[in-house]
């Protein structure tokens, strides 16, 4: 999943938002701590964990597991790994320069600076392999396919166009280069199967998607005409047949991945209209018509705030979920048949105020590891390696010690 990060443009810090990767909690951080919260009832925003200590700039849950990873504002070059649940520090690393981006999934943990990518073997933290010298990347712009059998990761190719370069995280090397867009890039995002990349640019008009095994092009959204509009979030929706996007302005588009083949063309009847159109007009044209519309949207009581998305099916209801960096979070339902104009379900507030119920480090080359003084070794690799497996068929008990994160036998 995006996140969003604790300072606007007038530099006021705000709050770091962030869905975990199944969309089962949210995080919120910032200068009063980070809190999880679950997202199993959209009526009731449960609030899982708090912790007050220090000011966070990024926080990562993987998945349901107690496993959290946290940047503060105080020590923007060091990354912590901590368990919260026993609140405990399980390790921590410092890098060269400012942690931008973390992402994760139950093999790998990625740490993006500006000019590099750092991959680490989440069972022990150890760096698997450094991407240096990458192209300039100051919003830190990647994302990691939370499936961990289609383990990749993509970042921009390029600072001047919109170039992907998929990485193969698992087998450690460049797998291939997607030219995306003729702009540099402003958004990415695997779906959750990890095959396909979606792709924004600055311009912000056209959304694509592309098959990561062989590049081609699949899909072509077109999300408006209108100019300088800062896409700020991509999110496929759990079950592959969604793609939502928001942006700087007050409509978040949701697009529909009807077309099962790998093409962005469907055959036109050339005795139509619209192929007598596609014979004669130019071909940036034709390109508008066969691009397709938004399936749904929703009309925000804002704009110009940065927000993250996800669509998920919560209590057997798809909904559309949107986070903002100033402390919202609004819940919509989407019709999976019907799409339009979709109407606000619940409002709930990220900073303690009361809610609406409407239902409408260090300078070094590379990472240093610190021996955490919480934790004996043996504990911290055995909690670390147990968070990594698949999350059992029944619900997690947060009461239960013994269950939460869930343990066993397997170590592959």
């Amino acid at each position: 999943m995006s996140s969003v990060n604790t300072s606007n443009s007038n530099g006021i810090k705000n709050y770091f938002v962030n869905f975990n990767q199944d969309t089962t909690s949210l995080a919120v951080g910032g200068k009063a701590g980070y809190r999880l919260y679950s997202l199993s009832d959209v009526d009731i925003l449960e609030q899982i964990y708090s912790n007050g200590t220090e000011d966070s700039c990024l926080v990562e849950r993987l998945f349901s597991s107690s496993l959290v990873a946290v940047v503060s504002l105080a020590a923007p070059r060091k990354l912590k790994v901590c368990h919260f649940k026993k609140g405990t520090e399980i390790c921590n690393y410092s890098y060269s320069n400012t942690v931008l981006t973390v992402k994760l999934n139950r093999a790998r943990l990625v740490v993006c600076l500006e000019e590099s990518l750092y991959i680490h073997n989440i069972r022990d933290m150890k760096v698997l392999h450094t991407i240096r010298d990458t192209p300039p990347n100051p919003l830190g712009l990647c994302a990691l396919s939370i499936n961990s059998d289609n383990c990749y990761l993509a970042y921009p190719g390029s600072s001047t166009i919109g170039e992907v370069q998929i990485f193969d995280a698992v087998n450690l090397h460049a797998k291939t280069m997607i030219h995306a867009h003729d702009s540099p890039l402003a958004a990415l995002a695997f779906s959750p199967n990890g095959l396909r990349i979606a792709t924004a640019s600055e311009k912000g008009t056209v959304i694509r998607v592309f098959s990561v095994l062989d590049a081609s092009r699949l899909f072509e959204f077109r999300r408006g005409v209108k100019r300088c509009v800062a896409i700020s979030c991509l999110a496929f929706s759990l079950c592959n047949q969604f793609l939502g996007c928001s942006s700087n302005t007050e409509t978040v588009h949701v697009f529909k991945l009807e077309d099962p083949k790998d093409s962005p063309r469907r055959s036109v009847d050339e005795s139509s209209w619209m192929g007598y159109l596609t014979n004669y007009l130019p071909s940036q044209v034709t390109d508008v018509f066969n691009q397709g519309r938004a399936f749904a949207t929703v009309h925000l009581p804002f704009y110009g705030i940065r927000n993250v998305i996800s669509i998920a099916t919560i209590q057997q209801q798809l909904r559309l979920l949107v986070a903002t960096e100033n402390g919202s979070l609004y819940v919509y339902n989407l019709d999976q048949n019907e799409g339009g104009d979709l109407a606000l379900y619940k409002h709930h507030r990220l900073d303690g105020t009361p809610e609406s119920t409407s239902k409408d480090s260090d300078n070094t080359d590379g990472p240093n590891r610190s021996s955490p003084h919480t934790i004996e070794e043996s504990d911290k690799l055995r909690e670390m390696a147990a968070a990594t497996e698949s999350p059992p068929k029944g619900a997690f008990h947060f009461t239960d010690d013994h269950e939460y994160p869930p343990l066993t036998q397997n170590s592959d």
